[in-house]
């Protein structure tokens, strides 16, 4: 797979001598020789306007797509002028025999399970098609059953979590404003608010969270760094105003290494009791870069200590688990935890 792309690289770099070249790689390129390819090995003898038809690209593109095909990968193909179009000389021939290992392929197949995570994005459908363009071959070749090939996208599953669906017209609108570096308008409801406001924004980064999508970016009325929504934005419209994006931009350099998700604040030093029933659960991950985890001094259970820019996610962790978890430090955090724990005593007494 990697030989593949850097290979057409090159080709659409100019790097081949005697091909037409091109300005960029093309995003679909690799899903376009692997459609040709399995047009061609299927035996109907497709010419350059079927395979333009059936791509919905210019004849020119697919004249060159078999040139690269030929003549960087060595594809045997024939043009037959009886059945007025192209074949494998070498009936055997295909692809991603030659050019990918199974594993490749099959982490590809794998990876078709992970993009579930942005089903409710306008990217899913696109990235979707891409990969099933793909790893059509892994089924095709490995299997004469589709259930068998695809035998990975039924036990290796990402399982569905809450997400936040986005409008096409609001993604579309926030990719344009990164990719040029313009300011972007939009009417935003809070968590906490109870109608929209007009917002004025320079969009940083996209991030995703536990199925929803942010804008990062440069509040101008805030004067400030701010999270917003996707999917609690309306209205959204490019400006004219360009802006510089600054040295700093990159929001996962300013959480410190902690992982819990999309949240900045000052950073804390933090220590947590869990009991013996969450320890595992503790110990068997990485909750930040400088995390160290400790027996308690009675024996029962674990200590975890860690720094950390999200506040607002370590309360909300430390809550998750009941009376399994403790805090020790910050006091900031035992008194917004003891504060938590007597409302809702108060709610059940």
């Amino acid at each position: 797979m990697i030989f593949l792309f850097h290979h057409y690289m090159m080709y659409h770099s100019g790097y081949n001598e005697g091909m037409k070249s091109r300005e960029k790689l093309p995003r679909a390129a690799l899903a376009r020789i692997y459609f040709i390819d399995r047009q061609i090995a299927s035996g109907k003898y497709p010419n350059c306007d079927d395979l333009a038809d059936g791509y919905e690209v210019g004849r020119a593109t697919i004249e060159r797509d078999i040139d690269y095909m030929r003549y960087s990968l060595n594809a045997p193909i024939a043009y037959c002028a009886k059945r007025r179009g192209w074949y494998y000389e070498e009936k055997a021939f295909r692809l991603p025999a030659r050019f990918a290992s199974a594993d490749d392929m099959l982490a590809l197949g794998m990876a078709k399970s992970l993009i579930s995570l942005y089903k409710n994005t306008p990217l899913y459908e696109s990235a979707q098609r891409l990969l099933n363009d793909i790893t059509s071959p892994l089924s095709q070749d490995e299997a004469a059953d589709v259930k068998q090939a695809a035998w990975y996208e039924r036990r290796i599953v990402v399982p569905p979590v809450a997400s936040a669906p986005v409008k096409a017209e609001t993604w579309e609108v926030v990719v344009d404003s990164m990719k040029e570096n313009r300011v972007i308008t939009f009417d935003y409801k809070g968590i906490w608010d109870a109608e929209h406001k007009s917002r004025l924004v320079r969009p940083y980064q996209l991030l995703f969270d536990t199925g929803a999508w942010y804008i990062y970016g440069y509040a101008e009325e805030r004067s400030a760094m701010r999270f917003f929504s996707l999917s609690r934005i309306k209205n959204a419209l490019l400006t004219n105003e360009r802006f510089t994006l600054p040295d700093d931009f990159d929001y996962c350099e300013k959480n410190d290494g902690s992982y819990f998700g999309v949240f900045l604040g000052p950073q804390k030093h933090y220590r947590i009791a869990f009991s013996p029933t969450a320890s595992n659960d503790i110990q068997d991950r990485k909750w930040a870069a400088d995390q160290k985890i400790e027996a308690a001094k009675d024996g029962v259970g674990v200590i975890i200590d860690f720094s950390s820019t999200q506040f607002d996610k370590v309360l909300s962790w430390v809550l998750s688990f009941g009376i399994g978890a403790k805090p020790i430090e910050p006091a900031e955090l035992v008194n917004a935890w003891r504060k938590n724990i007597l409302a809702l005593y108060e709610e059940v007494k």
